[in-house]
């Protein structure tokens, strides 16, 4: 037998040996048809019902008819059938139907009408006719459950239940079921506290929607319960379900307890906040609020009904005693809830300086005198006083002793208080005050020895300070010039011609006020005839020129007699010269030999340095002398 055959043996014994429980209708035994008794497909897909048999040995099938059977009834209707490996169909003839070569039925885009026994007979010829059969069942997913919830909110205090939301899958097949949960628990309808109303539509298409309703009665824990609902169903023989979006209830409730608070910018309220006082009740919906600040048991400020009171800019006349009442009408007793809070504002006024002993103006200061300033605020808090003068703290406290003034004195005054704020910066305010003295002028002169000489033009200036106003005046006949240059301070310069008599006597600058006259006296010299301001300096150079010469020449006479010895040596064989061992004289390193001779001029500082004439200008002192070098060579360098 060959290998082919033995094959078809036994893939043959393999089909009669389940043809034994599968095939009915056989005249043989050794013909049988094989079919599996369940075929599951989804709507619109295709579904493949298989039909496998055994031909005896030699044999071949004369034809294969595929018939449909509804569900519970014994009629059979013929839908395709081969003969001879050509496909037949009944009129009218169903495109979605076909045989496949291995003698399946295949039905393209699967409907629910579909769903029915199909039959395969096959023909076997001599040997007679076997037949089975397998059921098609077709299913589809419902759509993702959709919650539609109640449009009010529902009542703790309602006897009755309530409807919290109905659920909806659509276009299931076969009937899908609908499950409530609350909190991941499933909710069962007890008929007492909660109530669950199914619900089931046949399309038109024939798919299944089903419906489910949840009332219940509610407790205020229920505020923060997630409520959803999940589909089961059935999908090519597996068990699925699909959940609904989550949502929460919507508890109405009355109010337990009443909150009041101050939001502020710090832990302590200061003036110029920005304030809000807060008003919330723990009930659902918010109640009806009433705020306002109790001054004498009457209202006066008002807040508004949301339960908020903003109070900007705040000052320190806001503060007092505030009230909340809520109006809840979830509450059956209508009894009114309150709260209070006490609002502080912390203040710090500005400052006031007074003087001792008391004056109607700090100007009537006169020249040694006392005067003892106080700086006094009041505030919520306690205060730190300091004084300043330009910027610059000159007394920690709230006195400032002034003792024996003068015009120095004079000036403007800070008067810095300060009121720590714990956790924010510190509050200050300040206060200042001018502070004059009248005193007697105060003079200042750019020189007090002027080198002149009789004949010639000089300026003399001078400066005064003074409270009141100052005159200044000059004790020389000539051309003065005077100028203010601020409001304490002027300016005179006299321009006039040196005599005899002014060389004896000197040049007087009188500064006079009302509360005195202050004096400088300018002395006057004479300098010498035909020498000019700087002729000490002249002389002092020339004799330094002097010095230098005379180092110069004993360096020459020096070096000529060094040469002239040399040069006897020379003569009288004592120095050998040439390559045969004579030695050269060779000029020597000058950093070793050379002879340096430096000379500075030996000027005064006054003679060396600029010298102020009697204008104020700047006079150039005399010339500067060098500094000369000689070397062994007999030149000389500068």
């Amino acid at each position: 037998m060959s290998r082919c055959r033995l094959a078809s043996f036994a893939r043959a014994c393999l089909l009669l040996l389940a043809g034994c429980c599968c095939s009915r209708g056989g005249a043989d035994s050794n013909v049988a048809v094989y079919m599996p008794d369940l075929v599951e497909a989804k709507l619109g897909d295709t579904a493949i019902i298989k039909c496998e048999f055994a031909l005896p040995e030699n044999g071949s099938y004369v034809y294969v008819n595929w018939y449909s059977m509804e569900k519970g009834k014994m009629e059979r209707k013929k839908l395709i059938y081969m003969v001879q490996g050509k496909e037949h169909q009944d009129e009218p003839p169903n495109d979605r139907l076909s045989i496949t070569p291995d003698f399946f039925l295949k039905i393209n885009k699967v409907v629910l009408q579909d769903a029915k026994n199909y039959v395969c007979q096959v023909g076997f010829g001599m040997h007679g006719v076997a037949e089975n059969r397998s059921e098609l069942r077709v299913s589809k997913a419902p759509e993702k459950p959709e919650i539609q919830r109640t449009n009010r909110g529902i009542s703790t205090g309602d006897p009755h239940l309530s409807e919290i939301a109905t659920c909806t899958s659509r276009n299931g097949y076969p009937t899908p079921t609908l499950t409530w949960y609350k909190d991941g628990v499933p909710l069962k309808m007890d008929g007492n506290e909660i109530e669950i109303r199914p619900g089931l539509i046949k399309e038109s298409s024939g798919l299944w929607t089903v419906r489910s309703t949840l009332s219940a009665k509610v407790t205020k824990e229920d505020r923060s319960a997630e409520f959803y609902c999940q589909v089961s169903y059935t999908l090519m023989g597996n068990n699925k379900t699909s959940k609904s979006d989550s949502f929460k209830v919507d508890v109405h409730y009355p109010s337990e307890s009443l909150r009041f608070v101050i939001d502020a910018p710090g832990p302590d309220v200061k003036e110029g906040d920005n304030v809000t006082l807060r008003c919330e009740a723990d009930g659902n919906p918010p109640p009806l609020y009433t705020l306002y600040r109790m001054e004498e048991e009457e209202v006066s400020e008002q807040g508004s009904e949301q339960g908020f009171l903003h109070l900007y800019n705040i000052n320190k006349e806001r503060s007092g005693v505030y009230l909340c009442k809520v109006l809840d009408l979830q509450d059956v007793t209508l009894e009114e809830l309150t709260a209070n809070v006490t609002l502080l504002v912390n203040y710090l006024d500005e400052p006031v300086i007074t003087s001792v002993p008391p004056v109607t103006s700090l100007r009537q200061l006169q020249e040694g005198e006392d005067a003892l300033l106080t700086c006094n605020a009041t505030g919520s808090k306690p205060l730190a006083f300091h004084w300043e003068k330009k910027g610059r703290v000159i007394e920690k406290g709230n006195l400032l002793n002034l003792t024996n003034v003068g015009f120095d004195t004079s000036g403007k005054y800070t008067c810095v208080v300060e009121m720590p704020m714990p956790g924010t910066p510190a509050v200050s305010r300040s206060k200042q005050v001018q502070v004059t003295v009248h005193a007697k002028p105060v003079l200042v002169a750019r020189k007090e020895v002027v080198h002149v000489q009789s004949g010639e033009m000089v300026n003399l200036t001078c400066t005064g300070y003074s409270t009141p106003p100052l005159l200044i005046s000059w004790s020389v006949n000539g051309s003065v010039f005077t100028s203010v240059m601020q409001g304490h301070q002027r300016n005179s310069t006299v321009l006039f011609q040196v005599t005899e008599a002014l060389l004896e006597s000197g040049v007087n600058c009188t500064a006079k006020n009302r509360m005195g006259t202050t004096q400088h006296h300018f002395m006057l010299a004479q300098r010498q005839e035909g020498r000019s301001p700087n002729a000490k300096t002249e002389q002092t150079a020339q004799e330094s020129k002097g010095v230098i010469i005379v180092a110069v020449v004993i360096c020459i006479l020096v070096i000529a007699v060094l040469g002239a010895v040399l040069y006897f040596l020379h003569k009288k064989g004592k120095l050998t010269c040439g390559r045969s061992g004579k030695q050269e004289i060779t000029k020597p390193e000058a950093h070793k030999d050379e002879i340096v001779v430096e000379v500075k001029s030996d000027k005064l500082p006054e003679e060396a340095g600029l010298l102020q004439g009697a204008n104020g200008e700047k006079r150039s002192a005399g010339d500067q002398v060098g500094q000369f070098a000689m070397t062994s060579s007999g030149g000389l360098q500068r």
